[in-house]
């Protein structure tokens, strides 16, 4: 049958590579093509987008967590000894504790950002702690940075707490 019709070895040859073009693009340059095309699409929309970066709602509920997380830690240092004392000590005296001692600021608790201050308590261990809570509570005369309890037995059993106060300068 093959005899009877008249085609050219260079005709089916022709045909062939059309053939295999055609197949060739529908299985895989068509996608390529289309995922390029979608591609660019996309990153031309962007470009006319700006930045997605920059989103002011965000960077003002940032701002405004970090503000509120800075004014936990920060206290006019200035008037730290006169205020946040007072303020301290009114806290101590209404749970029936006593603020024992604050010395002079050690210098190798301060640093070029924060202040240490150390403050000593004396009362008993549930008192001293729910001094310590109200002073973790209390707003602008620092944050506790550390804790530490002592037993003088000499005097009846007393409990003891040097308290640490970290203030942002």
């Amino acid at each position: 049958m093959r005899k009877q019709i008249p085609i050219k070895k260079e005709h089916l040859f022709a045909a062939g590579c059309i053939l295999l073009l055609l197949i060739g693009y529908q299985l895989a340059f068509k996608k390529t093509i289309e995922a390029w095309q979608i591609n660019k699409r996309l990153k031309d929309q962007f470009a006319l987008a700006g930045s997605l970066s920059y989103q002011p709602g965000y960077l003002k509920r940032k701002n405004a967590n970090l503000d509120s997380v800075i004014f936990h830690y920060q206290a006019d240092t200035n008037s730290f000894r006169n205020n946040s004392i007072s303020t301290i000590s009114f806290i101590s005296q209404k749970h029936g504790v006593k603020l024992s001692e604050v010395p002079i600021q050690d210098p190798s608790f301060r640093t070029e950002r924060f202040i240490i201050q150390k403050m000593s308590f004396e009362g008993d261990f549930f008192s001293l702690t729910k001094t310590l809570n109200e002073l973790q509570q209390t707003r602008g005369i620092g944050v506790i940075r550390g804790v530490s309890f002592r037993l003088n037995r000499l005097t009846e059993g007393k409990l003891f707490s040097d308290v640490y106060i970290e203030i942002l300068r």
